[in-house]
């Protein structure tokens, strides 16, 4: 089953996800590496593995950069 979604404002077409972590999975990013907002809700780490994601979402996946 896919679905439609809009990631970082644009839309994406989503192959297997079910759950905020296996978008990440499918779009191999590290969710240590993220933060993410949902529907503009921030997401929880800990509720990646939970959290569905359904068809007409809008998901914003923001990198953490390091450096000095």
């Amino acid at each position: 089953m896919t679905m439609m979604i809009k990631l970082n404002a644009e839309d994406y077409t989503v192959k297997k996800a079910e759950t905020v972590k296996e978008l990440l999975d499918e779009l191999d990013i590290q969710m240590e590496r993220v933060a993410i907002e949902l529907n503009l809700k921030v997401i929880k780490k800990a509720d990646y593995h939970i959290t569905p994601i359904q068809d007409g979402d809008s998901v914003e996946i923001v990198s953490y950069v390091g450096g000095g």
